[in-house]
């Protein structure tokens, strides 16, 4: 049989109807039942795979490597974390290898897998954890052999299920904190574009955002939730919603400012202005928002500054019994993309 060209890891656990972390164990001679691993090698075999020679050829150097594993590297907020983690990687001579998931659980997983395989000394895991008792499972599982054996972890926005050191953006308190400024402006009546529910994000940011709401007397009606992916696109998808079943609000809050984007091009698509017709809100102050036409109201967070907190964490030994946590806040930044109700 020819080998085939570009044949992946993901051809093989296709081919094996596995999951992708299950394909990367077997071949990595990691612990799988011997029925998974015999259609795992079946299907390598079959496919003429081989791995990744440019990964095999860092793992030689792997001491000097860190894996990033974010949702999505071309997403602002998390190229800026990233930014961080490369400035202090770069102080310390180490090599960073960055991995997108795009939100995909098993993804995830898989990449954890294969860092272990190639002995990464370090990995990190940026952006949103998953309320998922089968993704905390499986993550669990790959991480104690790893943390066991002496590698190192540390994450950002995680805070559910993985017990290992963690900087925690006050995604909650920063929501909370936009909800009042926003009632200070005489708002009453608001909408929510939000991300996926699974995502501890979300959880945080729409509950923080909705309790400051309750506490003022002032009800958030579910059917003005509207839930999209993390994206300009998914903020567009849900804005349109929102417009097409008629919008009943003086201003939408987004739960990151790459949704508020995508708003904002719903609402310029029906000929609607911002803030005269309804104001926009985000969360994270990623810089494009401050050169948008209105500038974006944004709860601000120190995205460099968590970037270089989690690969410090990673590089200085625990000491202690117990994980630490490094709270980093927010602040709310008040531009002209919301205004008074009634100005």
């Amino acid at each position: 049989m020819q080998p085939r060209t570009h044949v992946t890891l993901e051809d093989v656990a296709r081919a094996a109807d596995v999951s992708l972390a299950t394909a990367s164990r077997a071949l990595n001679g990691m612990r799988v039942t011997p029925h998974l691993r015999d259609r795992v090698l079946a299907a390598a075999a079959q496919l003429a795979y081989t791995p990744n020679a440019h990964a095999r050829a860092l793992a030689g150097a792997s001491h000097r490597t860190v894996g990033v594993i974010c949702h999505d590297v071309t997403d602002p907020y998390f190229a800026a974390i990233a930014g961080g983690v490369m400035r202090v990687a770069g102080a310390n001579d180490l090599l960073v290898m960055l991995a997108s998931t795009f939100r995909d659980p098993e993804r995830e997983i898989a990449y954890v897998s294969m860092l272990r395989a190639e002995r990464a000394p370090a990995i990190l895991l940026i952006g949103s954890g998953f309320e998922d008792t089968r993704w905390e499972r499986a993550m669990e599982a790959e991480l104690k052999p790893y943390l066991d054996g002496g590698g190192k972890v540390a994450v950002v926005s995680r805070h559910r299920s993985l017990k290992v050191d963690s900087v925690l953006p006050e995604n909650r308190a920063g929501a909370a904190a936009m909800a009042r400024a926003l009632l200070e402006l005489g708002h009453r009546r608001f909408a929510v574009l939000s991300g996926p529910r699974a995502l501890t994000t979300v959880i945080d940011r729409l509950g923080g955002f909705r309790d400051e709401l309750t506490a003022a007397g002032v009800p958030l009606d579910a059917a003005h939730v509207v839930e999209g992916p993390f994206t300009r696109d998914g903020g567009y998808q849900a804005m349109t919603e929102l417009l097409d079943r008629g919008l009943d609000a003086t201003c939408v809050f987004a739960l990151t400012d790459v949704m508020a984007i995508g708003a904002y091009a719903a609402l310029r698509d029906r000929g609607l202005c911002v803030p005269g017709d309804v104001s926009v809100a985000g969360f994270d102050d990623i810089p494009i928002v401050r050169d948008l036409t209105p500038p974006l109201t944004t709860v601000a967070l120190p995205l460099r500054e968590i970037g270089e907190k989690v690969m410090e964490l990673a590089l200085t030994e625990n000491t202690g019994s117990r994980r630490r946590i490094v709270r980093l806040t927010g602040e709310v930044v008040l531009r002209a993309s919301t205004a008074k109700v009634g100005s």
